[in-house]
């Protein structure tokens, strides 16, 4: 990689970080601080804190025919926008962002009016209307820097982030991807330009609006890092970093100074909500080093995510936990060692695209995790034409992610007897070397992650953890 390359930053900001004016401006700031130290920043930001939502909510109301309904939450995301942008921008230039923000209201009334009048949401017009969250927030930040005297500039992710067709959760084409970033954002950032996008939208080929799914900002900040062949990735939110648990649970979490690559995937997986599972794919085959920061106390060193992790004397980096769950038993006696039963089972759950988190199977027996989802009725109907089945829902997998777990003499002895008082109901260790799991019962996840924290953590690798700053808790 060119010494010009490395200098590149990527700063991917969640909806948290530009949730308001004063916020925006706290991440212009932030901006700055990498512009003094030598690095020329590329901006990827999600839209205003919950406009998402809001937007899926007119895209549904406009679905279902009630366009006053639709309309009047779109009259509301509009007040906020125009009046976030009066507080943000002065002179002359509040009056051009306040047009511009006008004409995507208008364009969005229209599209909604449009559904309204149909009567359906197609998951392609779903994309649309939701695309507008980044568009917004792009244009605001944008336009916010260049006033800040960082040359902000913003880029139409869609003529970057090219994707496949499937609205909702589109797969990115990271050759295009690479190419239009290299024509459309590279030179700008040799020109002295701040590039500001809006994260988790895309289009096709053919122009057409789609997105990534929801937490696709995060995506498309390590796309484009990957496509730029940039130096970092940072993920701005409003957390230190990857944290030992979920410190609403445990106040003396402790922050991970870093982690590797595939440990921060599991733990994205299975529950820790700091990053998307998928975030860290391009930039794991890049070897470009993922810092997760707080936007909110941007003095942090927040978590190092690398190819490697440094050797860590604790047997646990972090316990993440993923509730909302069902377990189905399939038991079919009758199809005792008969050919081709597992791939019966398993070709129901891909017919119904339904992801299976853990599995557990005997001679005559399987048994599945699954997120809970509308469609269990009908896999479970199909599912009973081959075997008897049970559902058992308001289950929650917690997970314990680390290096060489399995190295580790006497470790799932030591998981065992610190959750002793809770009833585990699926076990799973040897497909992974960094993963333990077990499922357990909703009530009782907190109970059990308390447990687990206070039996590994007890003692934390001061290389890896940051002790330092550990809350005294009081008992």
């Amino acid at each position: 990689m060119s010494k010009a390359r490395e200098s590149i930053v990527v700063m991917k900001f969640g909806g948290t970080s530009v949730e308001d004016a004063k916020a925006m401006r706290r991440t212009a700031s932030i901006v700055q601080g990498r512009r003094d130290r030598g690095l020329r920043a590329v901006v990827v930001v999600s839209a205003m804190a919950r406009v998402t939502d809001q937007l899926l909510a007119s895209a549904a109301a406009a679905g279902r025919g009630d366009r006053p309904g639709a309309l009047a939450i779109a009259a509301r995301l509009r007040n906020r926008h125009i009046e976030t942008a009066a507080e943000l921008v002065s002179g002359d230039r509040v009056h051009r962002l306040q047009t511009a923000l006008d004409q995507e209201f208008d364009a969005l009334d229209d599209l909604l009016r449009g559904i309204a009048a149909v009567g359906e949401l197609t998951p392609r017009t779903n994309d649309l209307v939701v695309s507008f969250g980044e568009r917004l927030s792009s244009r605001m930040v944008a336009e916010a820097f260049d006033e800040l005297g960082l040359n902000g500039t913003q880029v139409d992710a869609r003529t970057c982030i090219i994707t496949d067709a499937n609205y909702g959760k589109a797969a990115p084409q990271e050759d295009a991807i690479e190419r239009q970033l290299l024509a459309l954002v590279l030179p700008l950032v040799e020109a002295g330009k701040t590039p500001v996008m809006g994260g988790f939208i895309g289009s096709t080929a053919e122009g057409i609006t789609t997105t990534l799914g929801r937490g696709g900002s995060d995506y498309t900040a390590a796309l484009v890092g990957g496509g730029l062949h940039a130096g970092a990735i940072e993920i701005w939110t409003d957390v230190n970093g990857i944290m030992t648990t979920d410190p609403r649970i445990c106040p003396d979490a402790l922050r991970v100074k870093t982690i590797s690559f595939e440990e921060a995937a599991e733990l994205a997986y299975f529950g820790a909500k700091v990053l998307h599972p998928a975030t860290i794919l391009p930039a794991v085959q890049k070897s470009i080093p993922v810092w997760v920061l707080n936007s909110r106390n941007p003095e942090n060193e927040g978590t190092r995510i690398t190819a490697i992790a440094p050797r860590c004397v604790s047997p646990f980096k972090s316990i993440a936990a993923k509730k909302k769950l069902t377990i189905i038993d399939i038991v079919a006696s009758r199809m005792l060692m008969s050919h081709g039963y597992l791939k019966a089972v398993f070709d129901v759950f891909d017919k119904y695209q339904c992801i299976i988190d853990m599995v557990s199977t005997s001679e005559v027996s399987i048994s599945v995790s699954v997120d809970s989802n509308q469609r269990l009725p009908e896999i479970c109907a199909e599912l009973s034409k081959i075997a008897d089945v049970k559902m058992e829902g308001h289950k929650a997998l917690v997970c314990l992610v680390g290096e060489d777990i399995r190295g580790q003499h006497g470790i799932a002895a030591q998981v065992f007897a610190a959750v002793r008082h809770v009833n585990v109901r699926m076990i799973s260790q040897g497909a992974s070397e960094i993963n333990m799991s077990f499922m357990i019962d909703e009530d009782d996840v907190d109970e059990a992650v308390k447990s687990l924290h206070a039996a590994f953590f007890a003692n934390p690798d001061p290389n890896i953890f940051d002790v330092a700053a550990r809350p005294a808790v009081t008992h």
